[in-house]
């Protein structure tokens, strides 16, 4: 039966006015409830498996019983794996896990155990597997911590970094010390400098073979990069990325070898993502800087495998119920395409925290904290074309 003339031109005009979504697939990785979920990571592993990991208890740095948890999606499957744990620090909140292969194929998972229920009293841990291909959690073989000892550079470092800084704007008295001031002091000391470092983005591997791992301490409200050049084996800090508040680098290299971190902003208003860059393999960083992009929380970023980047974070300055990706062709300087992954009335939940990674077939693969309110929380996994964004 011939088609009515008002049909063709409907499914004419959809086929531009509404074109295909680019996620793939979407679920949630567990079923909703109630104790606190947040803070995943994502890695796909040799054999075409996935492994998430998230941190999970009844809050986050003030209950002890917080711990690692984890989940796998065996290759060709759509249903994950039952949850199973994969670190519980004994009478201490953890927080943060960031999942990682080396160069070698060895997993690394490292995150945070938060002493005296203090973010900036926290130490780095990590364990590492071999042997985290068969179902279930890795069978971990090495675990410790990583203790960085920022020396004398870092107090100077950040003195000269905010002498660089715009002027602060923000009310002033007679009695209320400068923030900028606040910061040089601290950093100074020796105590506060060598200990609160904490974990959130997967770190990058340089082209150069140098693992950069992101950190940022909630003490300074401030970042820095711990760097590994024996495969993961030991690890020292860089020098800070000095700002008013960025903090979870996520980090990209360039063509030309510069390494930009993107980070969320804990600073002044208005918001915004901030940037700094690196042009010594992460050794040394300029002093962040605002760019257009408004924030809320951690953002992630990938260099995907045809030289575009791809952003994905909360481009709002009230909340977290929006969460878009952003495609660039040049590097981060523009990002001529954007999609939704979520968009909901401010008042129906938060969905933050992503994850972000490029498999083998070519699709960007990510996690991120789903909260539809307080009894209805979850890590939600998706899948999502990004050819089908950029047409």
């Amino acid at each position: 039966m011939k088609k009515p003339a008002f049909i063709i031109i409907f499914s004419f005009l959809a086929h531009f006015v509404f074109p295909q979504s680019p996620v793939v697939e979407s679920g949630l990785i567990f079923p909703a409830q109630d104790k606190h979920v947040h803070g995943s990571t994502l890695v796909a592993l040799p054999n075409g498996d996935y492994l998430a990991a998230w941190f999970y208890g009844s809050g986050e740095r003030s209950a002890d019983d917080v711990k690692i948890m984890g989940a796998r999606l065996k290759q060709g499957q759509q249903k994950w794996s039952t949850p199973f744990l994969l670190a519980d620090t004994p009478g201490l909140p953890d927080c943060n896990p960031v999942f990682f292969l080396n160069k070698k194929g060895k997993l690394f998972l490292v995150w945070i155990a938060v002493q005296a229920n203090r973010w900036e009293y926290s130490i780095l841990r990590y364990k590492t597997s071999s042997d985290y291909l068969k179902p279930g959690a890795p069978v971990w073989n090495w675990q410790d911590n990583i203790l960085l000892k920022p020396d004398d550079r870092f107090a100077k470092e950040t003195a000269a970094q905010f002498k660089q800084m715009p002027p602060l704007r923000h009310g002033w008295a007679e009695y209320a010390p400068e923030y900028d001031d606040m910061i040089i002091e601290a950093s100074k000391d020796v105590r506060k400098r060598s200990i609160g470092w904490m974990t959130r983005i997967k770190p990058l591997i340089t082209n150069k073979g140098r693992i950069l791992l992101p950190l940022y301490s909630d003490g300074f409200n401030m970042s820095l990069v711990a760097i590994s050049d024996d495969d993961g084996e030991t690890w020292r800090p860089s020098l800070p990325i000095v700002g008013r508040g960025p903090i979870q680098p996520a980090l990209a290299q360039k063509k030309d070898g510069t390494i930009v971190a993107f980070m969320r902003d804990s600073g002044d208003s208005p918001t915004r993502v901030h940037t700094s860059q690196s042009a010594d393999e992460g050794e040394s960083w300029t002093a962040s800087v605002k760019t257009a992009i408004p924030n809320s929380a951690s953002v992630e970023i990938c260099v995907l495998k045809d030289g575009k980047w791809a952003f994905l974070g909360n481009d709002i300055d009230d909340g977290r119920y929006i969460l878009s990706l952003y495609i660039s062709d040049d590097e981060g300087k523009t990002w001529k395409w954007k999609t939704r992954i979520e968009d909901h009335p401010k008042e129906n939940g938060r969905y933050s925290y992503p994850s972000l990674i490029q498999a083998k077939d070519g699709l960007l693969h990510m996690t991120y904290s789903w909260h539809s309110g307080e009894k209805a929380k979850s890590i939600k996994y998706a899948v999502v074309d990004p050819e089908k964004i950029t047409k």
